[in-house]
C-alpha cells in the first residue's frame, strides 16, 4: 500500500509541478511578448537561447498546423492512456514513475492551452530547432526515460529464463546433498556391513 501511495505522489506531484511551470511560464510570456516578438532574459544565454512567443495550433514543435481539434482529442486519450499504464504497471520501477509523471504533466500543460486559447504558446528559441515550451520539453524527456526503461530495465524475458535455472537448480543441489551426506543405498548397506 506504501509503494503504491509512493507511486502516485511521485506520478500526480510530478505531473502538477511540470503542468504548474508550464503554466506559469506561458502566462509570463503572454504578458511580456507580443506574437512574433523576442527577448533575451537570461543574458548569458543570449547567443543560444531566445524567448520567442508564438502561438502554436498543431502539435509539438509546429507540427500539424490546421488539426487543432484533432490534438485535443489525442491529449484526452494520452492523459487516460498515461494513468491507466501508470496504475498497471508503474509501481515496478522509479524511472518508469518519472517518465509517466512527465508526460503527463506536458500533455496536460499542453491541453490546458489547446482549451483556453485555442493554441500552444511556445517560446524556447534555440535558433537551430522548432520553437518549443516547457511542456513539450516534458514530454520529450519523459519519452527518452521511457525508451531507456523498453531497452535496458524492463527485461521479463530474462527472469523467466533464471527462474526456469533456479528451478533446476534445487533438484541438483538436494541429489549433490544426498551424496555427501551419505543417504544414497549403496553407502548406507556397507556402512551396515561394518
Amino acid at each position: 500500500m506504501r509503494i503504491k501511495t509512493r507511486a502516485n505522489l511521485v506520478l500526480f506531484g510530478l505531473a502538477a509541478f511540470v503542468t504548474v511551470l508550464d503554466q506559469a511560464t506561458k502566462i509570463w510570456i503572454r504578458r511580456t511578448l507580443l506574437p512574433y516578438q523576442s527577448t533575451m532574459p537570461i543574458r548569458w544565454l543570449e547567443p543560444y537561447v531566445v524567448f520567442t512567443r508564438v502561438e502554436n495550433p498543431g502539435a509539438a514543435f509546429g507540427l500539424g498546423q490546421d488539426l487543432g481539434t484533432l490534438f485535443v482529442i489525442a491529449a484526452f486519450f494520452a492523459v487516460g492512456l498515461i494513468v491507466l499504464y501508470f496504475r498497471r504497471f508503474a509501481h515496478e520501477s522509479w524511472v518508469l514513475r518519472v517518465a509517466l509523471g512527465l508526460q503527463l504533466g506536458g500533455a496536460l500543460g499542453n491541453l490546458i492551452d489547446r482549451l483556453t486559447i485555442g493554441a500552444v504558446t511556445d517560446f524556447i528559441n534555440l535558433g537551430w530547432f522548432p520553437i518549443f515550451n516547457v511542456a513539450d520539453s516534458a514530454i520529450t524527456i519523459g519519452a527518452i526515460l521511457l525508451g531507456y526503461y523498453a531497452l535496458f530495465l524492463d527485461r521479463p524475458p530474462a527472469e523467466t529464463t533464471e527462474g526456469e535455472e533456479i528451478q533446476e537448480n534445487p533438484s541438483e543441489t538436494k541429489q549433490f546433498d544426498q551424496v555427501a551426506a551419505g543417504d544414497s543405498e549403496q553407502p548406507s548397506g556397507q556402512e551396515q556391513d561394518e
